[in-house]
């Protein structure tokens, strides 16, 4: 089994900046693809961003590129999600997810993802 750690959420203002970290732990995958989602209340699950385990390819939702970087360093199993210029509308629960297989293109659906974390909160106020 995989074990998945976010961290790193909190309460910050408009503007400002956090950056979430994704920690995994027991079976290692030599080939997968971890992601980023959130989820606002009653709405559904929505992809936010992707990384390939070489890091060579990574894939983002419309509403958060040129302000959300994702990363990943390998040698410590942790993804990260650097998030600059927050906006209010970037409220919600942070999860991460791996999907453990080899891809070519990132998958958007949580339904590709297979491990989860317990997720992190971030409420960006206005």
């Amino acid at each position: 089994q995989v074990q998945l750690v976010e961290s790193g959420g909190g309460l910050v203002q408009a503007g400002g900046s956090l950056r979430l970290s994704c920690a995994a732990s027991g079976r290692i995958f030599s080939r997968y693809v971890m992601g980023w989602f959130r989820q606002a209340p009653g709405k559904e699950r929505e992809f936010v961003a992707a990384i390939i385990w070489s890091g060579d390819n990574t894939r983002y939702a419309d509403s958060v590129k040129g302000r959300f970087t994702i990363s990943r360093d390998n040698a410590k199993n942790t993804v990260y999600l650097q998030m600059n210029s927050l906006k209010p509308e970037d409220t919600a629960v942070y999860y991460c997810g791996i999907d453990p297989s080899w891809r070519i293109i990132l998958p958007i659906s949580a339904d590709e993802y297979d491990y989860w974390g317990q997720g992190t909160q971030v409420t960006v106020s206005s």
